[in-house]
C-alpha cells in the first residue's frame, strides 16, 4: 500500500498535466473548427487554458452543440411529400420579384427572409395582438374548447399553477372528446414548479413529449439548447405565437405574486401552416413520431390582408436566422425603428448595426425594463447603453410590472413578433420562433401598443448611467464579459 501511495504521489502531477494539456488542446481544435463566432472561440479557448481541466469539462458539458436536426427535418419533409403534409397553395405565395415590384424599398429585406427561411412570403393573413394573459389565455382556452380536429402546443414554461391547471383541464377535455392533441414542453422550463406539468399531462392521457430531458434540471436552468418557442395551432387553421409562457404571472388582473406583462398573437390564414410545420419538426425530433396529412395540415384560405412568414431559429439548420434578419431590418430602415425586449445583451455586430442606424439619421427607440427577473443580465446590459445613447438612440426604461414583450417595428411597415430576446442565448443558443409581417395596419397597431407602454416609462440619459458608483460600474463591466453566454 505504501508503494502504491508513493507511486500515486509521483505520477499524479503527470496525469493532471496530461489531462490539462490534452483537454485544452482538444477544446482549442474543436472550437476553432466548429464555432462560428470569434468571441465564442476566444472565450472557450481562454477558459480551457486558464482553468485547468475544469475548463475542458465545462466546454464538454455546455459548449458542444449535440443537436443536428437537419436530417430529422429532411426525413419529415420526404414523408410529407409522400403522404401529405403542409399544403403549399401557390395562389398565396408572393415571389421576391412580385414583392420588389410593389415595395422596392423593402425588397432586400424580403429577399433576405426568403433566403434565410427557404420559404416564400404568404399573402392573406390576419394577426391579432393579445396583451398579457388577460387577453391571450381566454382566447387560447376558447380555441381549445372549440377544437374539432387537432391541437398542437409547444411552450418553454408550463407552470403548475391556476392558469396551468386550467390549460391542463382544457387539453384533457379536448383529448377525451376525440381531438388529436400533442403537447411539447421544454424539460427545463416544465420544472419551474412542482410537480412538473409534463407528468400531469401524461397521467391525464394527453400525448406529451419533453424537449431534451436532463437529469439535473435545476442545475441546468440556464443551460443552452432549450426550446423557447411558444406556439399553438388549433384545427390547423388558428395559430398562436408570441413570447408568453403558460403561467399565472401573465394574468395581471388576478394580482399574481410576480406580475409579468407579455404579448401573444392570434394568426389566421396561410401563415398558420408555417407554425404547424415548425411544431411537426420539433415533435418528430422530441417524440420520434411524424405528423403528416390531416388532421394536422389542412387547406388554408385567406383571412386578412397581411403578408407574413414564419421564421424558425435555432442552433442547428436555422442558426442565426433571426440575428441576420434583425441586422437586415436595421440596414434598410430609413425613418424609424422601435424595439421592445425584456433582455438586451446583443453581440458586437448587432450593437454596431444599431449604432450605425442611429448615426445615419434613423430614429432608433428601445423600451427595456428597468429591472428584469434576471439581475445578472441587467448588469451586463448597462455598459452597452452609453454607446447607444452617444449614437443618438433613445432608450426608455419601464417600471414594474416586468415587461416580457418582444416587438420590433421598422418604418411603420415591417414588424417582427415572437419569442426571441436580444441576447446571445436567445439569438444563438435556444430554439425560437418569430413571424415577420409586411402590413402597415398591423404595424400601426403595434406602434399604438408601444406608445401605451411608453406612457409609464422613463427616458434614460447618459448622466444617470455615468453617475453610478464605481463598484456598480465594475460589477456591470465584469458581468458584460459573460455576455456571449447570457
Amino acid at each position: 500500500m505504501d508503494d502504491y501511495r508513493a507511486w500515486l504521489l509521483e505520477v499524479w502531477p503527470l496525469l493532471v498535466s496530461t489531462a490539462y494539456i490534452g483537454g485544452a488542446s482538444w477544446v482549442t481544435v474543436d472550437a476553432v473548427l466548429r464555432k462560428r463566432h470569434v468571441p465564442s472561440i476566444i472565450g472557450w479557448v481562454g477558459l480551457a487554458w486558464l482553468a485547468p481541466v475544469v475548463g475542458a469539462l465545462f466546454y464538454f458539458g455546455f459548449g458542444i452543440n449535440r443537436i443536428q436536426r437537419s436530417g430529422t427535418a429532411q426525413a419529415l419533409r420526404a414523408a410529407w411529400e409522400e403522404r401529405g403534409g403542409p399544403p403549399r397553395d401557390p395562389r398565396w405565395e408572393v415571389s421576391s420579384e412580385a414583392f420588389a415590384a410593389r415595395q422596392p424599398d423593402l425588397a432586400g429585406l424580403e429577399h433576405l427572409g426568403a433566403r434565410l427561411t427557404r420559404s416564400p412570403l404568404l399573402a392573406g393573413n390576419s394577426i391579432e395582438p393579445l396583451c398579457d394573459g388577460d387577453e391571450a389565455f381566454p382566447a387560447m382556452l376558447e380555441a381549445i374548447a372549440g377544437a374539432r380536429l387537432s391541437i398542437t402546443l409547444t411552450t418553454y414554461i408550463f407552470d403548475n399553477d391556476p392558469t396551468g391547471r386550467e390549460f391542463l383541464a382544457a387539453l384533457q377535455e379536448a383529448h377525451a372528446r376525440g381531438v388529436a392533441v400533442r403537447v411539447l414542453v421544454d424539460d427545463v422550463g416544465s420544472r419551474y414548479t412542482r410537480p412538473p406539468m409534463i407528468g400531469l399531462l401524461r397521467r391525464a392521457g394527453v400525448p406529451t413529449a419533453a424537449f431534451l430531458p436532463t437529469r439535473v434540471p435545476r442545475l441546468f436552468r440556464y443551460a443552452n439548447l432549450r426550446n423557447h418557442r411558444k406556439l399553438m395551432v388549433v384545427d390547423g387553421r388558428l395559430g398562436f405565437c408570441g413570447g408568453m409562457n403558460i403561467r399565472h404571472a401573465h394574468r395581471l388582473r388576478a394580482s399574481p405574486a410576480s406580475p409579468t406583462r407579455c404579448m401573444q398573437f392570434a394568426l389566421r390564414g396561410p401563415v398558420v401552416g408555417d407554425l404547424q410545420e415548425a411544431f411537426a419538426v420539433d415533435w418528430n425530433f422530441a417524440a420520434g413520431k411524424q405528423l403528416v396529412g390531416e388532421p394536422w395540415f389542412v387547406a388554408l384560405e385567406p383571412a386578412g390582408q397581411a403578408l407574413a412568414r414564419g421564421v424558425p431559429d435555432g442552433p442547428d439548420a436555422d442558426i442565426d436566422n433571426v440575428l441576420h434578419l434583425l441586422i437586415g431590418a436595421l440596414a434598410v430602415a430609413r425613418r424609424r425603428v422601435r424595439i421592445v425586449t425584456p433582455y438586451f445583451v446583443p453581440d458586437g455586430e448587432l450593437l454596431r448595426t444599431l449604432r450605425v442606424a442611429a448615426l445615419r439619421g434613423v430614429s432608433v427607440e428601445l423600451l427595456l425594463p428597468r429591472r428584469s427577473n434576471l439581475p445578472f443580465v441587467d448588469w451586463a446590459r448597462s455598459p452597452q447603453l452609453p454607446f447607444l445613447l452617444d449614437s443618438g438612440c433613445v432608450i426608455h426604461l419601464s417600471d414594474a410590472p416586468f415587461d416580457h414583450s418582444k416587438l420590433m417595428v421598422v418604418d411603420g411597415h415591417w414588424s417582427l413578433v415572437g419569442s426571441t430576446n436580444w441576447d446571445a442565448r436567445s439569438l444563438r443558443l435556444n430554439f425560437e420562433y418569430n413571424v415577420e409581417c409586411y402590413d402597415p395596419a398591423f404595424a400601426a397597431r403595434l406602434e399604438a401598443i408601444i406608445d401605451a407602454k411608453l406612457e409609464g416609462a422613463t427616458r434614460l440619459n447618459a448622466s444617470a448611467l455615468g453617475s453610478r458608483p464605481f463598484p456598480i460600474k465594475l460589477r456591470d463591466g465584469l458581468a458584460r464579459l459573460l455576455s456571449p453566454y447570457l
